[in-house]
Formats: structure tokens, C-alpha cells, sequence
């Protein structure tokens, strides 16, 4: 089984092209409060310079489904992540509006309870993978910080759900990762970055070399 490689919070795009050209699936795009957020102008002057193989994944906290819509419409996206609980089905609704041709992921963030988050959204069909973060006080992604690899193993043989590893994932840690989880696929921001907001060219080749020899030993 092929590896699912993400490259996240990009905010040019010669950063998302380092991803394209490291080989990377799918890049993606904070449209959420962060040191690396970016506004919908912003990523529809982007990805119309990326090649259509490419995924483009927008992460939102708290948007409203007309928010996500408009985004999605706005820039071309190719799948969502929601990184929030409650409230609409916004995977139903957007399932029934765009179909099968939006990718969506919904995030859990690794605690005590992530186990029985993970088997409750497993059951709805709408989704088509968890990503499994961690978070701060102050921070719903990006931290940099990895959660506990030997005690998650078991979260990722959630039946039935493509699962995706986030949260303090870099060129160093990622085969362990891959070891440890056995993940569908792995998702990395802070851990390839110069600086917040801007890549570096080396560890995102980096990375997603070691990702997939990773997966193929």
C-alpha cells in the first residue's frame, strides 16, 4: 500500500511547488489563526500555478459551512480537514455538496479519549480519513510536538478508516512514525519549515524521501 504524503500550511507558491516537486500528494492551506494562516485571495492566486494532480487541502477551525464552501468554490480545493467538534454535520452537508470529488479528513487530537472519538467518526460514511494531531493550550496544529507513538498504535487500526499521522512529524522522526502507526498516510507543517510560514527546501525533500523508503521497507 502506497504512503499518503501531506505538506502543510504553505503560504506561497514556491513553497507548495517544493512539495510538488519532492513528490508529495497533497499540499495544504491554514485558513484558520495561525503563524501560517492565509486568506482564500491569498490561495486563489495560488493553486491555479499548481498542477491538477496535486491535492489541495484547506484546514478550517469554526468556519461555517458557507465559509468552507466558498473556499472550496474560491480556490479549487480538492478536500477539507475540520479540526472541530458539535454543532451541523458539516461532513454530511458538504459530502452531499460537493460528492466524492472532495477529499475529508476530520482531525482528533491525541488524549485519553481518542480512541473512542476515532471509532464514533469511523461510523460516519461521509468522511473519508482521521488525522490524528496534537494541540497545545494556545495551538490546534502545528505545535511541533509529537504525541505518544507506543500508546497510539492501537488507535490507528481504527476499523474501516484511512488514518493519517500529524504533530510533530519531521525528516528525522517520520520512518519511525511510519513504524510505530503504520499509518495511511503522514502529514507535516512546523517540521519543514526555515522559519513559520516558509519551507525548507531540504528537510521537505527530506521528509517525504524518508516517508516513502519508510513505507517500502
Amino acid at each position: 500500500m502506497s504512503l499518503w504524503v501531506k505538506v502543510c500550511a504553505n503560504t506561497s507558491l514556491a513553497d507548495a511547488m517544493l512539495a510538488v516537486d519532492a513528490g508529495a500528494d497533497a499540499v495544504g492551506f491554514v485558513f484558520a489563526q495561525s503563524p501560517r494562516q492565509v486568506t482564500v485571495t491569498q490561495v486563489a492566486l495560488i493553486t491555479p500555478g499548481l498542477p491538477s494532480s496535486i491535492e489541495k487541502i484547506g484546514v478550517f477551525v469554526g468556519s461555517t459551512f458557507d465559509e468552507i464552501v466558498s473556499a472550496v468554490e474560491s480556490c479549487g480545493l480538492t478536500g477539507v480537514q475540520l479540526h472541530f467538534e458539535g454543532g451541523e454535520d458539516l461532513a454530511g452537508r458538504l459530502r452531499e455538496r460537493f460528492g466524492s470529488a472532495l477529499r475529508i479528513l476530520h482531525v482528533v487530537h491525541y488524549a485519553a479519549d481518542a480512541s473512542e472519538k476515532a471509532a464514533s467518526l469511523a461510523e460516519n460514511k461521509q468522511i473519508d480519513g482521521i488525522l490524528v494531531d496534537s494541540r497545545t493550550s494556545t495551538a490546534i496544529g502545528g505545535t511541533g510536538i509529537r504525541f505518544d507513538w507506543d500508546a497510539a498504535a492501537s488507535l490507528f487500526g481504527t476499523a474501516g478508516m484511512k488514518m493519517v499521522a500529524a504533530g510533530g512529524l519531521g525528516p528525522a522522526n517520520v520512518a519511525e512514525a511510519i513504524e510505530k502507526l503504520r499509518p495511511w498516510g503522514v502529514d507535516v507543517a512546523s517540521g519543514v519549515e526555515a522559519a513559520p510560514g516558509r519551507k525548507d527546501p531540504a528537510k521537505v525533500r527530506a521528509f517525504v524521501e524518508n516517508a516513502r523508503r519508510a513505507r517500502a521497507s
